[in-house]
């Protein structure tokens, strides 16, 4: 075999094995299939992004608040997020955002969420007359030291008056660290005390989430204990007559809950991306945590509540 020969050869077999390689990673990788506004090529960041791994398994990609990506099982026995974010409109001006989808008769309604961190002075007419809905307002927390003890929101009862008052809808949460099912009842029963003075309208929500940078009683829970405690925090509120929710984010949704066993129950999605990547159905959407309403000195998280319209 001459050099010149060998060469060509070698050089043949390199741009074989390279292209083989590429077919082979564009194979295995998959199809991608985007629903959401963004889809449409407007530029927005999120949406859901389904990848079709094979013929059986879906899975669904999404980021995290701080832009880490992430890969789960799409379940197809929870319901699916069904909102054409087509028609989400965003205030260029204040950022607030609006849906309204004519067709299919679903509206969103704006609204806020505060706890003391929005200080101690919340005008609420103002917040009421810049177009503010509804209100979910922290009613207390669980400690998430050792002593687990249970507090009271320092602003919580002059939040929900002054919401009250001037006519908001309101609905409330409490943030858990509950290690057993015991604790989630007593946390359950602690925002019902706290609850008989008032009559609201709106849901009282089950806050569980990760404690990022420090460590928590709830380290070591399992999946199957969260799941557990929401189920019978939830089911403790609704036998008192009020409607219970589940605050989540994507993450927690993805890896910390077992969703099979929570679709009976209305969820309250956190997602900061332009479009929310969640593929399961939620009823209220908190888009951003750094908001500005008039009457409120602090920023302040914005939702849209999705309702169906009454027909008439």
């Amino acid at each position: 075999m001459s050099k010149r020969s060998g060469f060509i050869r070698t050089v043949c077999s390199v741009f074989l094995l390279i292209m083989t390689s590429v077919f082979l990673a564009a194979a295995c990788s998959g199809p991608v299939r985007e629903t959401g506004a963004d889809a449409s090529g407007k530029g927005e960041t999120g949406g859901i992004q389904i990848e079709e791994e094979d013929e059986k398994e879906e899975y669904y990609v999404f980021q995290d608040v701080e832009e880490n990506s992430y890969e789960a099982p799409l379940i197809e026995s929870v319901p699916k997020c069904t909102y054409d974010f087509s028609h989400l409109k965003t205030d260029e001006e204040t950022g607030y955002k609006s849906f309204y989808d004519k067709k299919n008769g679903v509206k969103a309604r704006f609204g806020i969420d505060v706890s003391e961190f929005q200080g101690e002075e919340i005008d609420w007419k103002l917040v009421k007359e810049s177009g503010v809905e509804f209100v979910i307002i922290r009613l207390g927390y669980r400690a998430y030291g050792e002593t687990g003890a249970l507090v009271m929101d320092a602003m919580y009862e002059q939040n929900i008056k002054g919401a009250l008052d001037v006519g908001l809808d309101v609905g409330v949460y409490f943030f858990s660290q509950a290690i057993s099912g015991a604790e989630a009842v007593q946390e359950a029963e602690f925002v019902l005390e706290h609850l008989k003075p008032y009559d609201i309208s709106g849901p009282v929500i089950y806050d569980t989430e990760e404690i990022k940078w420090d460590t928590a009683r709830t380290d070591e829970n399992t999946r199957a204990e969260f799941t557990n405690f929401c189920k019978v925090f939830c089911d403790t509120i609704k036998q008192a007559g009020y409607e219970p929710m589940i605050y989540s984010n994507m993450k927690w949704m993805a890896f910390t809950l077992d969703m099979e066993e929570l679709t009976e129950y209305d969820f309250w999605y956190a997602d900061y991306h332009d479009i929310p990547q969640c593929p399961y159905d939620y009823k209220i959407w908190q888009y951003s945590e750094t908001g500005v309403v008039p009457g409120i000195n602090a920023n302040v998280d914005l939702n849209l509540w999705f309702e169906k319209e009454q027909e008439e």
